[in-house]
């Protein structure tokens, strides 16, 4: 297998690649309702279509678990996979001013991610990180800053939220943690903001599939954070049907009591 610096770059240009796509078919909103009661648009699965074929061609050994591949959900994981969501935050997508939605790409080895690469294209912010590397954020013209999970350096935390799925018990949670500001953010877009210093906490109390983080995670750890479920275990990959409980996303190893 390439190194995972030459598997970064590779994925880096994939990701890039797979937002630009997304961006040429703004105009074509329509979605269909999967079973689970999200939207899934043409731009889902054709972007999706693009990752999964550039993995294949270049590293076909290693197995492809993806949002909208639903076989794949069924099987049982290797010791090495990736985990793709080629567009997160679809509802961000459809809106017409939405920004907040990604190509995430994730690289699990022993149930743990180690490489990732999240990319915001109508944001124009790419994250990557993997063990042993770092993280930076990658500007288009590939000048890289490497980021570190080091707070806001506010007052307080600053918490990244989701936009659509608050609910009382993460009200409770930002009282009882001193929260001062919060960052309402769609997508995994809110595991770079704590990866890169903009944030210093992401509470998720709502479930989510494995797709959905993994490649944010990858950045985060990379950076010097860590993400834990809600007893304080490291968040591990490869669980039944690929399906996360809830979590905290720290700047830091520290116990969300």
């Amino acid at each position: 297998m390439a190194s995972y610096k030459a598997l970064a770059d590779f994925l880096v240009e994939t990701a890039r690649r797979a937002g630009e796509h997304i961006l040429s078919m703004r105009e074509a909103r329509e979605a269909e309702i999967k079973a689970d009661g999200s939207p899934v648009t043409r731009a889902d699965k054709e972007a999706e279509a693009l990752v999964v074929a550039a993995l294949r061609e270049k590293v076909a050994e290693i197995g492809i678990v993806s949002e909208e591949n639903g076989a794949s959900h069924k099987t049982a994981p290797s010791n090495r996979f990736f985990l793709v969501d080629a567009l997160d935050g679809t509802k961000s997508f459809m809106r017409e001013k939405g920004k907040s939605f990604t190509v995430n790409i994730g690289l699990i080895e022993d149930g743990a991610p180690v490489l990732g690469v999240v990319y915001a294209p109508a944001r124009e912010r790419m994250f990557c990180g993997g063990a042993g590397l770092g993280a930076w954020e990658i500007a288009r013209d590939g000048t890289r800053r490497e980021i570190f999970a080091n707070g806001a350096g506010e007052d307080g935390l600053v918490a990244a939220v989701s936009r659509l799925h608050g609910d009382e018990r993460l009200a409770r949670w930002v009282e009882t943690h001193g929260i001062t500001r919060q960052i309402l953010m769609s997508s995994s877009l809110k595991f770079c903001l704590v990866a890169c210093g903009e944030a210093d906490v992401y509470p998720r109390f709502g479930p989510t599939m494995e797709w959905d983080t993994a490649a944010g995670d990858a950045v985060l750890r990379a950076a010097g954070g860590c993400v834990e479920d809600l007893e304080g275990t490291t968040l591990r990959y490869g669980k039944e049907g690929y399906r996360n409980g809830g979590f905290v996303a720290w700047l830091s190893k520290r116990r969300n009591a």
